[in-house]
């Protein structure tokens, strides 16, 4: 976290993404300590949380964003995402999702229009999920954050969101963390990476900024979180054309089809 502040001079705003998983609490006493160390202030940092399945619904949803804003010690929120079409403790195909989901919607619209948050969106949702979503929404999401790569390229949804004018933003960007990465030891990456003098990381993330996709690489390692911000290179038409040759519908998370 403090070294991501200490870049904020030269970026237009650091983008943290506080997601849920329990770690709000510890975000927000960083930030109120290391921001005034910085010379920053609140609005020089982007941060993002999401609604956790086991908050779907109106109330559970209004209840949980409330414990953010708290966690974190803000009174506003960048950018408030639904994790997940569905909810803790149904079965997959269980109609309940999509009124559950749709509850969850109408009260971030309302937060929304409060000021609270100041955008917000969906996470994991495919175009089944989007398109309920569009027919009864007062405010459409702003972004939709689910996995892309090279191996899991999603083009159809990303086509569904550009028709309606929402932005995708990537996660997994380079693969699973699980051991090594498949997609950063696959030789065309690693070719390409060769080819532009930048690491494989690099290039995946690239690649995706490329399609117009926003990314938001994990890292503990300084130097990685460095190269992260060091993608102001370019891929030429043939090398965006190998890595979009590697489409495998290959996912490395979670497969939100499955959720009605």
């Amino acid at each position: 976290m403090a070294m991501l502040l200490s870049n904020a001079i030269r970026l237009p705003k650091i983008s943290y993404t506080a997601e849920g998983y329990r770690n709000e609490a510890s975000i927000g006493a960083a930030l109120s300590r290391l921001l005034p160390a910085h010379s920053l202030t609140r609005q020089d940092v982007f941060i993002t949380s999401k609604l956790a399945p086991r908050s779907q619904g109106y109330e559970r949803c209004q209840a949980a964003v409330a414990a953010s804003l708290k966690a974190l010690q803000t009174d506003y929120i960048d950018l408030y995402l639904i994790h997940w079409p569905g909810a803790s403790g149904l079965e997959p195909d269980d109609p309940r999702h999509a009124q559950l989901r749709a509850d969850s919607w109408r009260a971030l619209e309302q937060l929304l229009a409060e000021g609270t948050l100041r955008a917000i969106g969906v996470s994991n949702y495919g175009v089944p999920h989007l398109q309920q979503l569009l027919d009864t929404c007062q405010t459409a999401p702003h972004v939709n954050q689910v996995e892309v790569h090279p191996y899991f390229q999603q083009k159809e949804l990303r086509e569904f969101c550009g028709q309606h004018k929402i932005h995708v933003q990537a996660y997994s960007s380079l693969g699973t963390t699980v051991e090594v990465s498949p997609l950063l030891v696959d030789p065309v990456v690693q070719q390409v990476a060769q080819e532009v003098g930048r690491t494989p990381a690099q290039v995946l993330l690239k690649w995706a900024l490329q399609h117009s996709l926003s990314v938001i690489p994990k890292s503990t390692n300084p130097q990685h979180m460095r190269e992260n911000l060091e993608l102001e290179f370019s891929l030429n038409d043939q090398q965006m054309a190998l890595l979009d040759g590697l489409e495998r519908n290959t996912k490395f998370a979670w497969d939100s089809r499955v959720v009605a």
